[in-house]
């Protein structure tokens, strides 16, 4: 059983950056694609960003140009680089698996942009 343990969010400025960090066991990290999702009071869940198992990058039409994904396949963590943040950004942000098993998910991590 993988587990994913995110890091990093935090409360920023309008224009600001954060990067945060997700850390995960399990021997089959490296052979899966991998996707940071955000969730923002009374939405859905979405994806914002994934990775392939070589590095292959998409990322939402919200984000594009602002965020970047990475991963360390031999440390098991993925990032989610965020800069020019916008206060639209304010959500609890994930790291999982892509597609993400049913009932894998872990606390997130807060990200907080005021104006």
């Amino acid at each position: 059983q993988v587990q994913l343990v995110e890091s990093g969010g935090g409360l920023v400025q309008a224009g600001g950056s954060l990067r945060l960090s997700c850390a995960a066991s399990g021997s089959i990290f490296s052979i899966k694609p991998m996707g940071w999702y955000r969730q923002a009071p009374g939405k859905l869940r979405e994806l914002v960003a994934d990775i392939s198992s070589g590095g292959s990058t998409n990322y939402a039409a919200s984000v594009k140009g602002r965020f970047t994904i990475s991963r360390d396949n031999a440390k098991n963590m993925v990032a989610l680089q965020m800069n020019s943040l916008k206060p639209e950004d304010t959500a609890v942000y994930y790291c999982n698996f892509l597609p993400p098993p049913l009932g894998s998910w872990g606390q997130g991590t807060q990200v907080t942009v005021s104006s």
